[in-house]
């Protein structure tokens, strides 16, 4: 006997499933798009888990155009994908509908944060490396894409927990890299006037004339005879030389006025300055080995087995704070003999045999040192005065005289 069956029940059952049928490819056809690119927007149902768990992106950046690589969780890197500004930043906000987390980098240069700042902003883990010749095996092949791919790659062992993988610059706030910037335009303006200056000398020894000095001040300008030509071809530079020092002046001044008044002795409120505004903050450093070796003054290392060879310095850090450090130690030398880095070394420095080369490595030497005891002063791990740092004494009040007071009071009346 053949049972009965429901026909309202037959019938519903082949709805439901085509309607599941049509549902599931919908999902899968949103996700698609976004994965290709396509400017349709992920609306997933509430609740329902994204289809990915990361997303690394590896841009190679330029003026107009960035080429991005892609690597979806523990894939093989996609192939690149050329964009402009304002496209990769709409393609890189759809990836955050895609997976839970989403990680991006690229190579610190001249176009600076921004970028940084507005993946930050769209909830991006993005870091910004120290750029490097990612040509590994010595191909001498150099492309966009190959860069970009490189860049995901070293972004993928990074997130993994291979801190070796690159080299992370740290990304200063706006008000650090706005100080900053302003320091390093004041030794900009510096470079292009002791320029000039080579250039005056130069046009005046190929005639056979030797400036000297400072020869462009007015006084010394005068005391020059030199033929009308001459005066004519270095008129120029010496307007431009003077207008330079006017605003390097007027840069110094701002700059150091933000200087604390008690500083040791030698270290002056300029090269503070120059130090913190490069730093930006002392407190990234976790020992005194980050610290010298920010300052590119570790000397070079060649050791393998039983064999060690030391040469000259790294100069793998900050060039400026170098500089800055190497200038404030002559300065130590001569002010602070009492600091425990220049008397272990005033000995050697005062000795006449001494080579001028052997004084260098002695300043540079005291110029780490010196470093790293400042980085201990910054984050209150030790006073000044312990190391040996003499601060300027502060001046004396007097106090005023019986007719200083009387004149005082005067004028308050008038007021």
């Amino acid at each position: 006997m053949i049972p009965k069956t429901n026909n309202k029940e037959a019938n519903r059952t082949p709805t439901l499933k085509q309607d599941e049928a049509v549902a599931e490819p919908t999902l899968d056809h949103l996700v698609d798009s976004i994965v290709t690119g396509g400017q349709e927007a992920a609306q997933f149902p509430q609740g329902h888990p994204k289809p990915h768990l990361s997303i690394k992106l590896g841009v190679d950046v330029h003026l107009d155009r960035y080429v991005v690589v892609r690597q979806i969780d523990g894939g093989a890197p996609q192939p690149p994908q050329r964009f402009s500004p304002a496209q990769f930043l709409d393609w890189a906000k759809k990836q955050t509908e895609l997976t839970e987390q989403v990680y991006s980098c690229y190579e610190a240069g001249p176009f600076g944060y921004s970028l940084h700042r507005k993946l930050a902003a769209l909830g991006i883990t993005n870091y910004v490396v120290r750029p490097r010749d990612w040509d590994e095996y010595g191909k001498q092949v150099k492309t966009d894409k190959r860069d970009a791919k490189q860049l995901v790659l070293h972004l993928d062992r990074y997130v993994a927990g291979n801190r070796d993988a690159f080299c992370v610059v740290r990304v200063p706030t706006e008000a650090q890299e706005q100080a900053r910037s302003r320091s390093r335009q004041r030794e900009s303006l510096q470079k292009e006037k002791l320029r000039l200056a080579a250039q005056g000398r130069s046009d005046a020894l190929y005639y056979g004339y030797h400036l000297e000095g400072e020869w462009w001040v007015q006084a010394i300008w005068r005391e020059w005879v030199l033929p009308p030509f001459l005066v004519e071809l270095l008129e120029p530079l010496r307007r431009l030389i003077q207008a330079i020092e006017t605003e390097l002046q007027a840069q110094s001044k701002a700059i150091t006025a933000a200087a604390p008044a008690a500083l040791p002795l030698g270290l002056g409120k300029l090269t503070y300055e120059i130090l913190e505004r490069e730093i930006c903050d002392w407190s990234r450093f976790q020992n005194r080995r980050q610290v010298a070796s920010y300052t590119g003054m570790c000397p070079k290392e060649d050791s393998s087995d039983q064999r060690r060879f030391q040469g000259s310095i790294n100069k793998h850090g900050n060039p400026r704070v170098r500089s800055a450090l190497v200038e404030a130690s002559w300065r130590l030398v001569q002010f602070q003999p009492t600091y425990k880095p220049v008397a272990k070394w005033l000995p050697v420095l005062t000795n006449p045999k001494t080579t001028k080369a052997k004084r260098k490595q002695i300043v540079v030497a005291i110029g780490r040192q010196f470093s790293v005891d400042w980085w201990r002063v910054r984050t209150q791990r030790c006073q000044a005065e312990d190391l040996g740092l003499k601060s300027k004494p502060t001046p004396a009040t007097v106090p005023p005289t019986p007719r200083a007071k009387a004149t005082q009071a005067k004028e308050k009346k008038k007021d």
